[in-house]
């Protein structure tokens, strides 16, 4: 007997629709087609135990499956339950007159219970898009699969009730979510709030301006200044997700398998910090099963790298097409993956390497020239990307004792958030930008030139402080977003002066 049945296959961060196609027929050999890899193929041995352990006859015939397209590389062990039940329902063990209404994945384990599996929010959008009435996956990952709007999710726990669902013995309750009540609670709280940090008023301006304009940002500062502590406060103050923007992260934490058990969607932006010991491949993805990267794990969110010159110089040249294209394009001989990587830059390092340079206290002993060699770690085209650049002093013991709250990450984030509306209104007709950071030479002109008065500014700027010509066009955009946050149409004077003086490491003398 041959029945049709419906599995999925997760390329990037989206789904592809797997026909699987069971044939019971005379013989006494198992043959699975239809390109799997190794882990699919050993599904056999879980499919037997299951199906025998829950007291279920595996067919002593010839079975012959095949996975359709053949040409994409099934991978992964979700497909044990697809599998198992298409295997009984081509013996007669279960009627096939409803599989073709519901998509199932799931791994078996021996006795039958099925485990957790990844994907389940592509997948579920994909079934809902290919018009499937059902989505049935392990329970663990039902209230994932649940934020889908119009596509009935049923999470299970052992294949029995799978079976005793198609044989009509038991119905299934589907499992719901309150999407909108979810989303509107869990993205106003935050673990770490801008209250707890003491001083450090002109720093979290900084991080306040580069929120407002998406901007790239570099903290330079002595140990225990609170570059750490700040950085883990900055998703507090970017603008809280919208639901689009949600479910896009969502998938892509789903796909890489970072979601958390029996977690529906994610409501906050995400806060990525990897150690600097991590690979180019960790970093950026990829692999021999390409998978999601820290920089698509962060999109939307913020990727915090601590003690930057300490990363590996590969893992940080290869981030450079990320932060202009805000995607990475993983290529392999037989097909490409596109992950979405539209994350803001926050990096922060020691002056030098004994972290004492430019110390108010603490004499630097690094002997000469060991201040522009730490510095040089890190190549001129990344600090180039990076808009804001600034140095942090440590905090006085006044400001450290003071019992006067500092200010709220919620009253920071108001602020930013109208700064964000004026620009969603500015870009509103140019496709793919959303914010001051993304503007390119030719909207710098139109948004960003300042009048006479700013411009004679800007020119003594930067032949007194001999800055760099890079740092022109990242001055304009930087004091747009002043300029922005201040409600002003016109870039002023006071914008460019605070602009310039975010661009620390593009002084030639400062590491002298």
């Amino acid at each position: 007997m041959l029945v049709k049945l419906f599995g999925a296959a997760v390329q990037g961060i989206d789904a592809t629709l797997i026909t699987i196609e069971v044939n019971c027929s005379r013989g006494i050999r198992f043959m699975l087609v239809g390109l799997p890899d190794t882990s699919v193929k050993e599904s056999h041995e879980r499919v037997v135990s299951a199906i025998e352990v829950n007291g279920l006859k595996f067919p002593r015939q010839q079975i012959v499956i095949n996975m359709s397209p053949a040409d994409i590389r099934k991978e992964g062990s979700a497909y044990d339950l697809p599998l198992a039940v298409g295997i009984l329902a081509a013996s007669g063990s279960v009627a096939s007159a409803r599989l073709g209404d519901y998509l199932m994945m799931g791994e078996l384990s021996l006795d039958g219970t099925i485990l957790p599996l990844k994907g389940g929010l592509p997948i579920a959008l994909m079934a809902r898009e290919n018009g499937f009435k059902g989505f049935i996956l392990p329970v663990a990952n039902a209230k994932e699969a649940a934020v889908v709007e119009g596509l009935e999710v049923y999470g299970v726990n052992n294949i029995r009730e799978v079976v005793a669902f198609f044989n009509g013995e038991e119905k299934l309750q589907p499992t719901t979510v309150d999407l909108r009540k979810e989303f509107l609670e869990g993205r106003s709280s935050f673990a770490f709030d801008f209250s707890d940090v003491k001083g450090q008023e002109n720093v979290k301006r900084a991080l306040e301006v580069a929120a407002a304009g998406s901007h790239n940002v570099i903290m330079v500062g002595p140990p225990g200044s609170g570059k750490s502590m700040m950085a883990k406060r900055m998703p507090s103050i970017l603008p809280p997700f919208s639901l689009e923007e949600a479910l896009e992260t969502t998938k892509i934490h789903s796909v890489a398998g970072k979601t958390g058990l029996g977690s529906s969607l994610m409501t906050n932006r995400p806060f990525r910090s990897p150690h600097h010991t991590i690979s180019d491949v960790a970093m950026v993805g990829g692999g021999s099963y390409p998978q999601p990267g820290e920089i698509s794990l962060a999109h939307n969110g913020v990727l915090f790298l601590d003690e930057l010159p300490e990363f590996s110089r590969n893992v940080l040249e290869v981030m450079r097409q990320p932060l202009e294209d805000r995607k990475i394009t993983i290529s392999r001989a037989k097909f490409t993956v596109d992950y979405p990587a539209g994350f803001m830059l926050v990096a922060a390092m020691n002056p030098c390497p004994c972290g004492y340079h430019n110390h108010p206290d603490k004499e630097c002993v690094c002997p000469p020239g060991a201040v522009r060699k730490y510095l040089n770690r890190v190549s001129g085209p990344l600090l180039d990307r990076i808009d804001i650049q600034i140095e942090i002093v440590p905090v006085p013991f006044k400001k450290i004792s003071d019992s006067i709250p500092a200010e709220r990450s919620a009253d920071i984030c108001n602020r930013v958030v109208k700064a964000r509306e004026i620009q969603l209104h500015r870009f509103r007709n140019r496709k793919g930008v959303f914010c001051n950071a993304q503007m390119n030479g030719r909207m710098l002109r139109e948004y960003a030139s300042p009048d006479q008065k700013g411009m004679k500014l800007l020119q003594a700027a930067m032949e007194r402080l001999h800055l760099s010509a890079r740092a022109y066009d990242r001055i304009l955009k930087v004091s747009r977003t002043i300029a922005d946050l201040d409600g002003s149409q016109q870039v002023q004077p006071p914008h460019l002066a605070e602009a310039i003086n975010y661009r620390n490491l593009d002084r030639e003398n400062w590491a002298l």
